[in-house]
């Protein structure tokens, strides 16, 4: 029991958790996407090139249309992969930063609902 419980704690005593009976430390996970990094750079107020945010949010946009047809391929040729899965799960993490152009970001926000829309049949979501 610690001095501070059975009440034998002076008041200018400190007391600290033995160190050996404190739990282990467990290693933090790296940022699993881009848009994680994006929203970190948005929250630290680091001006960023329009036209630099608009192509990355096109190239994002892009690649989960690309997961989105090979998801397409893998139900119609029978060969469904659980790696297409994760990989739309990681699109929409993409998709959730904005481009700073409206009509973009409807047209991403369009793709992000089809494939949220996929991973809820695929019960991932």
């Amino acid at each position: 029991m610690p001095p501070w419980a059975t009440g034998k704690c002076r008041g200018d005593e400190r007391w600290l958790p033995d160190a050996a009976a404190a739990p282990e430390a467990r290693a933090v996970n790296a940022p699993r996407s881009a848009a994680n990094i994006d929203a970190l750079l948005a929250m630290q107020g680091i001006e960023e090139d329009p036209v630099e945010r608009r192509r990355r949010s096109v190239q994002r946009g892009k690649g989960a249309l690309d997961v989105l047809d090979d998801l397409k391929i893998g139900l119609l040729s029978g060969s469904f992969d659980a790696s297409t899965v994760s990989r739309l799960r990681d699109a929409a993490a993409n998709l959730k930063s904005t481009s700073g152009d409206p009509g973009l970001d409807a047209v991403l926000s369009e793709i992000e609902l089809r494939v949220e829309v996929e991973l809820a049949k695929a019960g991932q979501f």
